[in-house]
């Protein structure tokens, strides 16, 4: 269980805090989720543990630190350091072309036209590099999109690497196949670039994602309840996935807001249960864009190794100097600059870069966030989140299982509230 320290003692005020108490408990008392948990560390110690609601409405089960959920695409981050740590010991070079190690993808095309019936297509100008996977400006996307001809193109020929059938190296053949949304290294795009970037990973090291994750990763650092699925004996750990019953659809992804958007009202439906869902039997494809399951206290350990830059408990998984390369921004600009001026129903587009695994704030009032400039984050599309500030000397990380995630703004609303909380 976590060890707290007293919140005054970091420079948190413990009066404030219990504002995140309430907010919890309000979301889950309207039904706007099953249950929710808050970590806050400071200085490399705990200053606040919360949770409210249960892991599943039928079974009840209390949230509590080492409560398993589905992180999704918090997964990322855990792919790209596995990858930096082959780029340490010298096994590629970030402008390195991906079909070095997949072959398969030295012709690709990219759609300049048309749609999905009749694309028209043209050469890619340059091969997709290690960088372009680690930074999302492939030219991949997802299968949600519903903005391109290219995700209509992976609906139809079934690019989906939670699909359970098949395996990781046969599905990123299959996308091989398929064009490429804009020329590599133009734009930013949010897509499967990480899990392309995880089937590098086995190439190189010779082991599946899931051995190197293992061995390389969870074990050093002392991630005991992260994997690609939840064994039978943890399952009373594992929470329930949810989505709406009767809320209103998540607002629009357009770059400027021109109508008054009603407030989420509750209402939940069981999405995918812990017992019997997709997670409680091994995976089919080894998802390094979005396929772990963890904890707060196994997802702090990796966040701790982060903040520590690259070392845990005596264990160093990355150079010192890495991990400052990481958090650095890669794009040319902000994401805006890469054509994404709003990301996420958020303005965070134009005042957000990306590093090599997750994004970075380049300017908290464009971003319309409180934080700092350099602090690097992700998310999950099931509510999860966490955010480094090195600035503060602060580790976030929210947990809970609503999809999609823009259904209630739990991740903007958690910011000020942690934000606010701080004395010093």
């Amino acid at each position: 269980m976590l060890e707290l320290t007293k919140p005054d003692q970091l420079g948190i005020s413990l009066d404030r805090l219990r504002r995140i108490d309430h907010w919890m408990q309000a979301h889950v008392d309207s039904e706007r989720l099953a249950g929710i948990s808050v970590l806050i560390n400071r200085r490399g110690r705990n200053a606040y543990y919360g949770a409210a609601g249960t892991l599943d409405v039928e079974r009840r089960g209390e949230v509590r630190s080492d409560s398993i959920f589905r992180v999704y695409s918090m997964t990322k981050p855990v792919t790209s350091v596995a990858a930096m740590m082959l780029y340490e010991e010298g096994a590629f070079q970030l402008d390195d072309p991906v079909a070095r190690f997949l072959p398969e993808f030295t012709d690709m095309q990219v759609v300049v036209g048309g749609d999905a019936d009749a694309p028209v297509l043209e050469p890619a100008r340059s091969l997709i590099t290690l960088r372009h996977l680690l930074t999302h400006t492939a030219g991949f996307t997802y299968d949600f999109g519903q903005v391109s001809p290219v995700d209509a193109l992976y609906r139809r020929h079934g690019i989906n690497f939670s699909a359970a059938e098949g395996s990781l190296a046969e599905m990123v053949g299959r996308l091989a196949e398929l064009p490429l949304q804009f020329h590599p290294g133009t734009q930013w795009n949010y897509g499967v670039s990480t899990d392309v970037l995880g089937r590098v990973v086995e190439v190189i090291s010779g082991q599946s994602l899931d051995e190197f994750f293992q061995q390389r990763i969870f074990s050093p650092l002392g991630m005991h309840d992260t994997a690609f699925h939840v064994d039978e004996a943890k399952l009373d750990r594992f929470a329930a996935m949810y989505t709406s019953s009767r809320m209103n659809p998540p607002p629009r992804l357009v770059e400027e807001i021109t109508e008054l958007l009603p407030e989420p009202v509750g209402g939940l439906k069981l999405n995918d249960p812990a017992p019997g869902g997709r997670f409680s039997r091994p995976a089919a494809i080894l998802s390094g864009g979005g396929g772990l399951t963890s904890t707060t206290e196994d997802y702090l350990r990796f966040a701790l190794m982060l903040r520590n830059s690259g070392m845990l408990d005596g264990e160093r998984l990355l150079g010192k100097k890495t991990v400052e390369y990481m958090r650095c921004n890669h794009l040319a600009g902000s994401m805006a600059d890469m054509g994404q001026p709003r990301f996420n129903n958020a303005h965070m587009g134009s005042g957000v870069g990306f590093g090599l695994g997750f994004a970075v704030v380049l300017d908290p009032a464009r971003a319309q966030t409180m934080g700092s400039v350099g602090e690097y984050f992700w998310t999950g599309m099931a509510n999860t989140q966490f955010w480094i500030d090195p600035v503060e000397d602060l580790i976030v990380i929210q947990m809970a299982q609503l999809i999609p995630s823009t259904l209630v703004p739990v991740r903007r609303e958690l910011r000020a509230l942690v934000a606010q909380a701080l004395e010093e």
